[in-house]
């Protein structure tokens, strides 16, 4: 993808689940979004129609709000029972999240860029970068998981803006933020200065305290992966990797850069080629950083399966 690996000049707390390539749809006219704007009682426009033409605007709203995109569709029986549950909780959450609908028939180069095989599909838009959700009609409940999960992951990459309501009191975003527990807190705190290693020590004391803490397995598991990546040079450590294909360093840390950049496939396959050409005993880093790198995707990421199957097979 297009997308700027962090060792060529981006900044790597930009790293997100699942990245796809939309920069052909970023740089289109754009119509203003807010003239698609549906009015949700007192809340208009954090319910939007996106079109091809419009998107643009919805990729630099992105940048101070976060933005949930649904890729649907009329004829869609679960598109149906899917949108008015993302309104409600959108609406809920009082500007913290704007939808953003597509319908995927009227615009298909949108369709194309998010890779929606099926609908419904929902996407999230976090500084530019998109980090998939889920696909198909869930629950009500798990909207709200993942969308509270969503706020935590923006919070993040620092994007904590809020969209005025009207009727409703001026919110700040320090007013509509969550009271983040305190290691969470201070977690945050480095990761938007640029210190990983003190944002990943916070995250492993969350951790020690509580075992089941997803949130911060999640981020530790983020936060460790920009610490590798923070200082290495891309095209250093690709000329060192294919002067050394079995040389475990410098392999691990290509794949790292292929993933921070969004090439998951790539990142996986370098691994799962070393770690079929290596002797038994010498196999245990490149197995444990695959388990790491699967849990910083998602396991239910089809590639993340893939990857898994061909590793079990390795092991079996």
């Amino acid at each position: 993808m297009s997308t700027p690996h962090p060792a060529s000049g981006q900044n790597p707390a930009a790293v997100l689940r699942g990245a796809v390539d939309l920069s052909s749809l970023r740089s289109r006219p754009s119509e203003p979004v807010a003239a698609e704007a549906r009015a949700q009682g007192d809340a208009p426009g954090l319910v939007v129609d996106v079109t091809d033409a419009t998107f643009g605007q919805v990729l630099e709203l992105s940048r101070s709000v976060p933005v949930v995109v649904d890729l649907w569709a009329e004829w869609c029986g679960p598109c149906t029972q899917l949108s008015p549950v993302l309104e409600k909780v959108v609406l809920e959450l009082a500007g913290r999240l704007v939808l953003a609908k597509v319908d995927v028939d009227a615009n298909p180069q949108l369709a194309q860029g998010f890779r929606a095989q099926s609908i419904p599909t929902v996407v999230a838009l976090v500084a530019g970068q998109p980090v998939p959700l889920f696909t198909g009609a869930v629950p009500e409940q798990q909207v709200r998981e993942v969308f509270a999960q969503l706020l935590q992951l923006a919070a993040q990459q620092g994007v904590t803006g809020v969209v005025p309501v009207a009727g409703s009191d001026a919110a700040t975003p320090e007013d509509a933020e969550p009271e983040l527990p305190p290691l969470h807190q201070e977690a945050f705190d480095a990761i938007e200065a640029g210190d990983y290693a003190r944002a990943a020590t916070a995250y492993e004391a969350a951790l020690a305290e509580n075992p089941r803490d997803d949130e911060a397995r999640a981020g530790l598991g983020q936060v460790r992966l920009l610490e590798r990546v923070q200082h290495l040079d891309l095209q250093a450590a690709r000329a060192a990797a294919a002067a050394a294909p079995h040389d475990i360093a410098a392999q691990l840390a290509v794949a790292d850069l292929d993933l921070a950049g969004g090439h998951v496939d790539d990142a996986f396959g370098r691994l799962l080629d070393l770690f079929a050409a290596l002797p038994t005993d010498e196999r245990g880093p490149v197995r444990e950083r695959l388990l790491e790198l699967f849990d910083l995707v998602g396991d239910a990421d089809a590639r993340v399966l893939r990857a898994r199957g061909r590793l079990s097979s390795l092991l079996f």
